[in-house]
């Protein structure tokens, strides 16, 4: 007769080896028991639960929950939350992921576990994929070459100083990095840059001339980290002027509008690509992205997918430039990103191709109308702009009370930026109503809004829309 089955119990499942493969293990280490090994590697100051002992008897049933009641438990724990809505800005956005890529991608186990396509014969689809990445950041950027993805904004930056400093030729020169950049892209880009000897200077874009020293590079924010959308093309041309290139973090949701980097001749580009339909998953993970002239193809770092033909004439997509220490000798990588963030660039491209280039570009006339309508609602109120060229970022005027006008806000369930103790910022995203904006007015001038009124899109920052 057979023995019935007895299911695997969840802590043997994940807790890992028990019985005579424990004492195996405890004997080849020297280690006593579990507790002792604990002892050992655990330092003394940090503190340790005072958990059950293990039984002698692996199938004996110890104190804690199985994996159902595990479950049911964090469920409600996670009830406890009191979710806020987000308007900081900062480069982080809530979006909507389209349902069908949602349940087909990040819910897809086979591009979800995917690793670097090694093997590209077997793996077009993916590159295919990526390769669509690259082609939505050429578009954007108006610049031809593009990687497909980089770990994230801020090391997309430090990725961008590091390649113009492989690709000056003269004397060491600085790298200048715009004040107007979110605070962690030039913290980041600082500590990558003073690893490796590079010096860099934060500097306001404005006060940048073609009379000077010679420069490596600069980083130019495209819009800065408190809103204001800014004319690049005198930036640019000092810059050259003075044997540099430049690189410029931009928005690639507000590059659908706004003139290109590649239009004002930047060299590089780079951003994330996070508000096109990428979760903000609890601050990351998120793809970076950087894309460069024609010039400069051999130095960016990553990996690019191309397109080649098979001996019967048939397209083949392949892994044509492969910085990583992996592939290539180590002196000689640039990069030594693995996955690249391959599953979020390749959310971000299907979220493109989901909505198209009038979707995309509906999305972003959304957005902006909703900041226009704060604005005007701002202004109504008495309250002053910091600037009137924007995007999606207003930068609200409130001398001595910002801070106060930002509790206000949590307590109504909207988090917002507090800039200084006279400047709160506020970013809209797809995900914005009017209400969330009527709300955010009331938190500002701690009385009841005017009715929002709409502007007609583009009246506040109108030189600087495409072409």
């Amino acid at each position: 007769m057979t023995a019935p089955h007895t299911p695997t119990r969840f802590p043997d499942r994940h807790l890992g080896t028990t019985g005579a493969d424990l004492d195996t293990v405890l004997t080849s280490i020297g280690a006593r028991s579990l507790e002792d090994l604990a002892a050992r590697v655990v330092p003394a100051t940090l503190p340790v639960l005072d958990l059950p002992q293990q039984p002698e008897r692996p199938d004996a049933v110890v104190g804690g929950l199985s994996e159902d009641e595990a479950v049911s438990a964090l469920r409600s724990l996670a009830a406890l939350n009191d979710p806020h809505t987000e308007m900081i800005g900062r480069g982080y956005h809530p979006t909507v992921t389209p349902a069908v890529i949602v349940r087909d991608v990040l819910s897809n186990p086979a591009w979800t576990t995917a690793y670097t396509p090694y093997q590209a014969e077997i793996s077009q689809g993916r590159l295919e994929a990526q390769l669509l990445f690259q082609t939505v950041v050429a578009d954007l950027t108006g610049l031809p070459v593009a990687c497909t993805s980089l770990l994230d904004e801020a090391t997309a930056v430090a990725e961008a100083v590091l390649l113009m400093a492989r690709a000056h030729r003269g004397p060491d020169a600085p790298v200048l990095l715009d004040s107007g950049l979110h605070p962690q892209l030039i913290e980041v880009a600082s500590a990558r840059a003073e690893a490796l000897g590079i010096d860099v200077e934060v500097v306001c874009t404005s006060a940048i001339t073609a009379d000077g020293a010679p420069l490596t590079g600069a980083v130019l924010a495209h819009t800065t980290s408190r809103g204001l959308v800014q004319d690049l093309a005198g930036a640019v041309a000092a810059v050259h002027a003075r044997g540099g290139l430049v690189a410029v973090d931009a928005d690639p949701l507000a590059l659908t509008l706004l003139t290109e980097p590649g239009a004002v001749g930047a060299d590089i580009a780079v951003g994330t690509a996070q508000r096109l339909g990428v979760p903000l998953f609890f601050g990351g993970p998120h793809p970076g992205f950087m894309s460069v002239t024609e010039a400069l193809r051999r130095q960016l770092p990553g990996r690019v997918v191309g397109v080649s033909r098979d001996t019967e004439g048939r397209e083949a997509y392949r892994l044509a430039l492969q910085t990583r220490e992996q592939h290539i000798r180590r002196e000689k990588a640039t990069s030594n990103i693995c996955t690249a963030q391959a599953l979020l660039a390749v959310v971000a491209a299907f979220y493109a191709v989901y909505h198209g280039p009038e979707g995309l570009v509906s999305i972003a006339e959304h957005v902006h109308r909703q900041a226009e309508q704060l604005a005007v609602g701002a202004c109504a109120l008495g309250l002053a702009l910091e600037h009137e060229e924007f995007f999606d970022t207003v930068s609200v005027r409130l001398p001595g009370a910002a801070r106060h006008a930002v509790e206000r806000a949590e307590a109504l369930g909207y988090n917002l930026r507090l800039l200084d103790t006279d400047h709160v910022g506020v970013s809209v995203n797809e995900t914005t109503t009017d209400d969330d904006v009527t709300t955010v007015l009331r938190a500002l001038a701690d009385a009841p809004p005017p009715r929002a009124t709409t502007v007609p899109l583009g009246s506040l920052c109108p030189r600087h829309w495409r072409a």
